[in-house]
């Protein structure tokens, strides 16, 4: 464990996918990580693995579209940390499940969903995890690189990720001045198991158009994520670091 921190990392949707890699990569960090996710087993499972592999997590539910909820993930993560949360990746979002709909046909229900977790949900969860973030704190939003080139028939989904850009510029000024930095990731197209289930040809999916003629993979988002939670980035602030190979330039 080559970085030993004082408090605790929080990281949702830490069920599988980008998140269970965040919570592995974390841990590897000597962080104590609290895995959160709504689906509570699959956040357990996480913990497990984490523990399994000589780290230390502990897992919590939360639905990061509930008050109350991130409120008390917010203060068991600070518990764990003696009252201290050192990082937070709000990684929780919609993304397998969305329907590609032209945007006049997008379910006015399915819309506030998108909305409620992908962009309402780091917010409420950085709001909560507030009381416990100090100086040298870290907060981390994961947008998607699909902002900066749009993606048809995906209105609902790009747009919550645009506002996680704007959210994360206003973090930054509001939690600069007590020396915490609030960063954003944008992947671009990741093989994960949610990745997978989305088309027959994921491992080649955009490959041809990035200049690393090769898939991303978790790991690449992952050390990006670590390098904005740690020392090292201590004078980055209100960014949105995109991670995709290269495909685009912003």
């Amino acid at each position: 464990m080559a970085e030993q921190t004082r408090g605790a990392t929080l990281v949702t949707g830490a069920a599988g996918g980008l998140g269970r890699s965040f919570a592995l990569g974390f841990a590897e960090r000597g962080h104590h990580v609290v895995c959160a996710d709504i689906n509570e087993a699959g956040a357990a499972e996480t913990a497990q693995l984490v523990t399994e592999a000589g780290g230390r997590a502990t897992s919590v539910q939360v639905d990061v579209t509930d008050r109350a909820s991130c409120e008390q993930a917010a203060k068991a993560a600070a518990d764990i940390g003696a009252g201290r949360i050192d990082a937070v990746v709000n990684n929780a979002a919609i993304y397998a499940t969305i329907t590609r709909t032209p945007f006049e046909e997008i379910d006015v229900d399915e819309w506030d969903l998108v909305m409620g977790v992908n962009l309402k949900g780091p917010w409420q969860v950085t709001r909560a995890c507030s009381p416990y973030l100090g100086e040298g704190s870290h907060v981390i939003n994961l947008s998607s690189a699909t902002v900066f080139s749009g993606s048809a028939q995906w209105a609902h989904y790009v747009a919550s990720k645009s506002g996680v850009i704007g959210l994360t510029r206003v973090l930054a000024k509001e939690l600069g001045p007590r020396g915490i930095t609030v960063n954003a990731v944008a992947p671009g197209f990741t093989l994960t198991e949610a990745s997978y289930g989305l088309m027959d040809n994921a491992e080649s999916y955009g490959v041809d158009r990035g200049s690393l003629k090769r898939a991303c993979q978790p790991e690449d988002i992952v050390g990006a994520v670590l390098f904005l939670a740690g020392g090292d980035s201590g004078f980055i602030t209100g960014q949105t670091l995109v991670v995709d190979g290269g495909r685009q330039f912003i």
